[in-house]
């Protein structure tokens, strides 16, 4: 790993020693400028989960991923910098309201003077690391999150003033990357997974989120919200550039993307 690289691709030029206000300079940018998007899985691109793979696809061709990549690939970061790091595994909450299985999702443990939580694999979530301990919690575009014990495990909960939802739920055990191999393999391949149902680039900004999900173009900053239905394939390679600094060659057939439907 090309740690220089690495810290210039997510545009930080901030503290290196591990700390917490480095932890949080590195967690802001990287959700800032590396998209949540699962396209190699639309586009019929195999994911490899080992780290030269990842590397070179989020480093060096500018690209984003799903969760076992970006927290993948940002345990490596952390750990090269001397943050002292744990991979964990989670269960992300469905829509009728069950949880998914182990190794659904992965998040990652860092141990300073406390443990704090972080999370740069989940879309739209927590912006500032979360200390890790029952009430640990981050506020943002008022939504607030929240750790709590939940039995033998902890969960996630988002707040707002609509009520409070399990995101996910997770044991405080250490996991490789290894481990994850099964479930990425589903996330790609079975029609079950929710990423082959459809495809998503996202980001969090300073004061709001970008997505592009299935051709709708949504914009929040503050109370401001704006959607947009893309209209053709040169628009979706136009906006993919223009918002996430994700470039496809015209050898990339994007037409791929119109066998999900159009939300």
């Amino acid at each position: 790993m090309d740690v220089e690289s690495y810290l210039r691709r997510i545009e930080y030029d901030g503290p290196r020693q591990p700390s917490s206000a480095a932890l949080r300079g590195l967690h802001r940018q990287h959700l800032f400028t590396v998209p949540f998007e699962n396209l190699d899985i639309a586009l019929k691109t195999p994911i490899w989960l080992d780290l030269a793979s990842l590397y070179d696809k989020i480093v060096r061709r500018r690209r984003g991923g799903y969760c076992y990549e970006l927290n993948g690939l940002f345990c490596g970061l952390l750990i090269a910098l001397g943050f002292r790091v744990q991979m964990l595994s989670a269960r992300v909450r469905r829509d009728d309201g069950c949880f998914g299985p182990e190794f659904d999702h992965m998040l990652l443990r860092i141990d300073l003077e406390e443990p704090w939580l972080v999370d740069v694999g989940f879309g739209d979530s927590f912006v500032d690391p979360i200390v890790f301990r029952a009430g640990g919690a981050d506020q943002v575009n008022g939504h607030r999150y929240l750790v709590s014990p939940f039995e033998a495990e902890w969960q996630l909960l988002r707040q707002d003033d609509k009520g409070e939802v399990p995101l996910y739920i997770f044991r405080d055990v250490p996991r490789q990357l290894s481990e994850y191999e099964e479930m990425s393999t589903f996330h790609q391949t079975s029609p079950d997974s929710g990423f082959t149902k459809g495809w998503i680039c996202s980001k969090a900004t300073r004061d709001g989120h970008i997505t592009l999900a299935n051709g709708r173009l949504i914009v929040t900053a503050g109370d401001r919200r704006e959607e947009s239905m893309l209209g053709s394939n040169d628009e979706v390679r136009r906006c993919l550039h223009d918002h996430f600094a994700i470039e496809f060659d015209d050898s990339v057939d994007l037409s791929r993307l119109d066998s999900f439907p159009k939300s």
